[in-house]
């Protein structure tokens, strides 16, 4: 048994490791608080991500370190590039293949869809630190210091994705036959990553010779935020949706009272664009594939009433 080092055991973490440990693998779980699923082969440890003698000392060993520590929305600038420097330290002194969970905030904004070969060009804060990030780890890889890559998902979907921005403006309302809102433009194509998709592409990744020195994107579903609305009302027997529009300038002002809606104001962007995702050459080269929307709707409808 390979043992692999997950940093973070929220939703993706945790998902994550459950899913090297039921493929046989050894995994230790990193959290402040030591938290994570009970399995036989998961451990269960206390650790600062942004500590690199701390990582290091748990990373020794390893064959992989996967990062999916994301602090609060609106404290990625500070807090974000500490935790990227410290993994990456940790990757290059015990040799531990690095892999990283990103989004698409790197790529700015594209017509068409997003493939893994696009340069980084942010137009927004929070993209420029995920990009930052990305540079300074194929930086490393390059000079043969470490081995890394990167995992891109979109959009969250999933009973795990709790705090995704669609499971917190739209579900529970939705589940409550409320009226909801949702930023930006209902009808343009979107892609939706699910939690377990994501835990798959980072443990396939991590278990891959050929992952290493470039980035994957999540096989992910395309729908737009209207139907996926709908189809998850019918899913639950609930009223079909009444949609109240959420332009920029009422983002604006919900960001007076809550500084993570305040945050998404820059990337207002992409949520009025076709957002999309090409997984092409992560189905083709490490053979997975979306899990079909209707089995992600069921578990979304799952959820808590409450955000």
């Amino acid at each position: 048994m390979s043992l692999h080092v997950v940093a973070g055991a929220g939703g993706t973490g945790s998902r994550t490791a459950l899913e090297l440990a039921e493929a046989g693998e050894r995994v230790r779980l990193v959290s402040r608080r030591g938290l994570g699923p009970a399995h036989p082969r998961i451990e269960l440890v206390v650790g600062d991500t942004t500590d690199a003698d701390r990582m290091s000392e748990l990373a020794t060993g390893a064959v992989s370190l996967i990062n999916t520590t994301w602090p609060a929305y609106d404290r990625w600038p500070a807090e974000f590039p500490p935790i990227g420097a410290a993994l990456l330290t940790a990757a290059e002194r015990t040799g531990a293949g690095y892999v990283s969970l990103s989004n698409t905030y790197g790529y700015g904004r594209v017509d068409g869809a997003f493939t893994e070969d696009l340069p980084m060009a942010p137009i927004a804060v929070k993209g420029a630190v995920r990009a930052r990030m990305w540079l300074d780890a194929l930086a490393a890889h390059e000079a043969g210091r470490a081995r890394v890559t990167e995992v891109r998902a979109s959009a969250f979907l999933g009973r795990e994705a709790a705090s995704s921005v669609y499971n917190m403006f739209v579900v529970p309302k939705l589940l409550a036959g409320e009226p909801v809102s949702y930023p930006g433009d209902l009808d343009v194509e979107k892609s939706w990553s699910y939690i377990g998709d994501v835990a798959r592409t980072l443990a396939a990744a991590a278990r891959s010779e050929i992952a290493w020195g470039r980035a994957w994107h999540v096989p992910s579903n395309r729908i737009s935020v209207r139907e996926l609305t709908t189809r998850i009302a019918a899913a639950a027997g609930v009223s079909a949706p009444v949609f109240v529009p959420m332009t920029r300038h009422e983002l604006a002002w919900a960001g007076l009272e809550n500084p993570v809606i305040a945050e998404m104001i820059e990337m207002y962007y992409a949520l009025e664009h076709p957002d999309v995702l090409d997984a092409t050459v992560t189905e083709r080269a490490l053979g997975l594939t979306a899990t079909p929307i209707e089995a992600v709707i069921a578990e979304t409808i799952t959820l808590p009433l409450a955000a």
